[in-house]
């Protein structure tokens, strides 16, 4: 149960990059340098996710 819990808090966070991109794209003049920070960060998310995953598969 515990692994469930830790994978829906990574998909929120994940979301909530997501929006923090999307808005920050939709700035005349987005700054790169928060951009590529989020996406970095949602990377790593999604990296996690896949991980526990792929490991949660394997252990039942």
């Amino acid at each position: 149960m515990a692994l469930r819990a830790h994978l829906q808090s990574l998909d929120k966070r994940h979301e909530e990059l997501e929006t923090l991109l999307s808005s920050e794209m939709k700035h005349p003049h987005p700054d790169d340098e928060r951009v590529h920070e989020l996406k970095r960060l949602k990377l790593r998310i999604k990296d996690q996710i896949a991980k526990l995953r792929q490991e949660g598969e394997h252990a039942t």
